[in-house]
């Protein structure tokens, strides 16, 4: 796809998650029934580019992974999406990062044990400038010399860039003047300020540049501001399996209704569907709707578990150990 301009273009380090779900998590030296485990790629922009491409976006990866069996995974899940994959760099001596995601029903809650892995970062003269800007949107996560300089490039050609703080630290405050779309975690938010005052707090960060700021609360929705003023998106009710990848996935949805042109408010309400549909099936990529499912959701409440439940299964076979 090197002659063809992505829509959606968006850094990331890929990995590749495990995902394991139990009844409960097992207390120091007990054990728990597994009902039920997944092979997923993983990433934060890397499963945003994953959702858009299935809601029909033509999206590109610029990143680094290990020439191993993890590294050929995710670059297979890419392409098994639509994701263009030209500027994934291939690292022969690195090892592609790697996550154990142990999710319970009982709290609906997860731990996390994760691999940093060995590959090398992604620099600036791995960069493709004509690539970055041929795009209507860039999507970030991490601040980088190599993520600050496609933001530098995008803002001066006019493409907007959109940044997931999933968490915060003070090199984010440096990145704000150069992003359009500010979407918070609830963690971001919790460390960014000490009260529940959201507008003059979205309203502080909007100051230092960004159009558009959000900040996702899981089950209590979102909250938001733009030029028009602010609002709170409730979340809607689904039988929750697992989270891991639900903000994730919120990103590259509302990047969606970004590119359709919606209000803040429209997209933010369709981000949270698509967010909660993903939410119904265990880890980050398996319970990605289609927008026609999306817009049967909306429509009518109703979910096509057919649908997710032949994910789920692709997903649970160990097509790692055979890459």
């Amino acid at each position: 796809m090197r002659g063809i301009p992505m829509e959606v273009v968006g850094i990331d380090v890929p990995c590749v998650d495990l995902l394991v779900h139990v009844d409960r998590l097992p207390r120091e030296n007990e054990g728990a029934r597994l009902l039920e485990y997944s092979w997923q790629g993983g990433g934060k922009v890397a499963t945003a580019l994953v959702a858009l491409a299935r809601l029909g976006v033509k999206t590109g990866i610029i990143g680094v992974v290990g020439e191993c069996p993890y590294g050929r995974f995710c670059n297979d899940d890419f392409i098994l999406h639509g994701v263009d994959v030209s500027r994934l760099i291939i690292d022969k001596n690195g090892e592609t990062p790697f996550s154990l995601v142990i999710s319970e029903n009982q709290k609906n809650g997860r731990s996390i044990i994760y691999h940093r892995g060995t590959v090398r970062e992604l620099l600036t003269e791995d960069l493709d400038y004509s690539y970055i800007v041929s795009a209507k949107y860039l999507h970030l996560a991490g601040v980088t010399a190599a993520t600050r300089q496609a933001a530098i490039w995008a803002k001066e050609r006019g493409v907007k860039v959109v940044f997931d703080a999933d968490d915060f630290n003070s090199r984010i405050l440096e990145m704000v003047p150069l992003i359009d779309v500010f979407i918070g975690s609830e963690f971001c938010y919790n460390s960014m300020f000490d009260d529940r005052n959201y507008e003059t707090n979205c309203l502080k960060i909007m100051e230092r540049g960004p159009g558009i700021v959000v900040f996702t609360f899981g089950e209590r929705g979102c909250i938001g501001m733009d030029g028009d003023g602010f609002f709170m998106e409730p979340a809607f009710s689904v039988p929750v399996k697992d989270t891991t990848g639900a903000g994730d996935v919120y990103h590259g949805a509302f990047i969606y209704g970004l590119l359709q042109g919606w209000g803040t408010r429209d997209t933010a309400r369709f981000a949270n569907a698509v967010a909660a549909i993903k939410c119904t099936r265990i880890g980050g990529r398996a319970g990605i709707p289609t927008l026609d499912m999306v817009k049967e959701f909306l429509k009518t409440g109703r979910i096509d578990f057919e649908e997710l439940d032949r994910r789920v299964e692709f997903y649970g076979k160990p097509r790692i150990m055979r890459v």
